[in-house]
């Protein structure tokens, strides 16, 4: 029988705080913080009610975020969500979100962050094409391995450096995120502080609506303020994977709420900053216009706004810095959760094994790795997240929940940490995601009905490793 508590004790306690909280701001900064001001502005029309939609999904998350860590502070170890819900909910549960983390929200968000970052270096770099008379095959009429065949390559090479950079220790890979999230804030401040000094910027044009904006009734208003605000969620996430490595940080149950409350917080601080630069270089029309023109990011023209050519080489460049640190973070953390998936007999044979001389989940990165490197040449990885954004929302409330349950059925449990605004955080929080998941149901049930058929996709699974493993319960 496998034991969690040993194979834990081998996972070193080598994360501090200030690397910790270097983490967390690494796994949330990725693409949205220079894309995504240009569909929210044609979503919403008014500059002033964008900087409200990052406000109000910047709270939202913090909300989540304050919840998840009094759960942290109770049951904080490895696998982070995955433990909070077998001691909560139970192991099918547990299972659940684990299954569908490694299946696609995570692996395909590596995936993703990982193409975007070999996009953005074909911008600054051409790459040269390979097998382009194979691009139209298909498979099923769905799957397009050979399509943009040397971007995918170079993606996958990413994705398996970046998977042997964290087997050889974690404490490498902290440093490495350490020094990358210090590297995207000075460039992110470099653009705020020149482009808000610059002969470009004009504060005025926070109160310019676009031209075709008319002033809504208040429940379109409240509908399009909601979809704009997807959009900063998928900014913003990738918050609650820190958890994942709770057994590797130092004191987690002390220090794991003061990463979750000010990675959060800063990340919502440099959002504003940012996103308040490109709405006083650019007019609401012009960003509208970026959104509807294809391969065209807010951030880069912005930049060139103030510094011309020179400047889309800049942003270019951090953007490619930023996309490497969040698929190098989220590689990283995810790896966690399958391993404490494996300790429970629910996750593919020696998953659970730690490598005797670096003490990492060397074979948890290495099963990530190869399936995030199957998505990448699937090609089907943005198709599949879209549909499954929502049911991230399922699990974050049922987080939020487990702030409730675990103090009716663990009332006496230490809590260094006690959301602050309980219970109207924790309430609100819940709501709104429950909001979220109806709203999916109701206005795009294909997406919705697909998502939760993937999710039941680990059903099966769920039946073989539990009853082949006598549905053993924590060692």
């Amino acid at each position: 029988m496998l034991n969690e508590n040993n194979n834990e004790n081998k996972l070193v306690a080598a994360i501090t705080l200030p690397m910790a909280i270097a983490m967390i701001i690494s796994s949330i900064i990725g693409s949205g913080v220079y894309k995504k001001v240009a569909p929210m502005t044609d979503t919403l029309q008014s500059p002033m009610l964008v900087l409200l939609a990052w406000v109000l999904g910047g709270l939202i998350s913090l909300a989540g975020a304050v919840s998840n860590a009094e759960v942290a502070s109770v049951l904080a170890g490895t696998g982070g969500e995955f433990r909070y819900y077998r001691t909560i909910y139970g192991r099918f549960f547990a299972f659940l979100f684990g299954w569908t983390t490694f299946s696609i929200i995570k692996t395909g968000a590596i995936a993703s962050i990982a193409y975007v970052f070999t996009q953005s270096l074909n911008a600054i770099v051409p790459i040269p094409p390979l097998l382009e008379s194979w691009a139209n095959w298909n498979l099923l009429g769905v799957f397009k391995p050979f399509e943009n065949f040397s971007i995918k390559l170079v993606t996958i090479s990413l994705i398996a450096i970046l998977s042997f950079i964290n087997i050889r220790g974690i404490k490498m890979g902290g440093e490495i995120s350490r020094i990358i999230t210090f590297t995207v804030l000075i460039g992110i401040g470099i653009i705020v502080i020149f482009g808000l000094s610059s002969g470009q910027s004009d504060w005025g044009r926070l109160s310019v609506n676009a031209s075709n904006y008319q002033a809504p009734a208040t429940w379109p208003l409240i509908s399009s303020m909601f979809t704009a605000m997807l959009a900063a969620f998928w900014a913003y996430e990738g918050w609650n994977t820190i958890g994942y490595i709770g057994g590797e940080i130092q004191n987690p149950k002390r220090n794991l709420p003061i990463v979750l409350f000010w990675g959060v917080m800063a990340v919502i601080t440099v959002y504003l900053l940012a996103n308040v630069t490109y709405l006083t270089l650019l007019p609401a029309d012009q960003l509208i216009a970026i959104k509807n023109t294809p391969n065209s990011i807010a951030a880069v023209e912005a930049v060139k706004s103030f510094w011309g050519a020179k400047g889309g080489i800049f942003i270019s460049v951090l953007i490619l810095i930023t996309t490497l640190g969040c698929t190098h973070t989220t590689i990283l953390l995810t790896a966690r959760n399958h391993f404490a998936m494996a300790n429970q007999g629910l996750f593919f044979k020696g998953v659970e094994k730690v490598h005797p001389k670096y003490a990492t989940p060397a074979n948890s990165l290495i099963y990530q790795g190869v399936w995030s490197c199957l998505l990448v040449f699937s090609g089907s990885f943005d198709q599949l997240t879209d549909r499954l954004i929502f049911a991230a929302f399922i699990f974050y409330g049922a987080t939020t929940l487990g702030v409730f349950i675990l103090r009716r059925k663990m009332p006496d449990a230490p809590r260094p940490y006690k959301v602050w605004g309980y219970p109207f955080v924790p309430a609100i929080f819940i709501l709104f995601c429950v909001g979220l998941v109806i709203n999916t149901i109701v206005s795009h049930p294909l997406d919705a009905g697909i998502g939760l058929g993937l999710i039941a996709l680990g059903i099966p699974f769920f039946l073989y490793w539990n009853g082949k493993n006598g549905g053993r319960e924590e060692g």
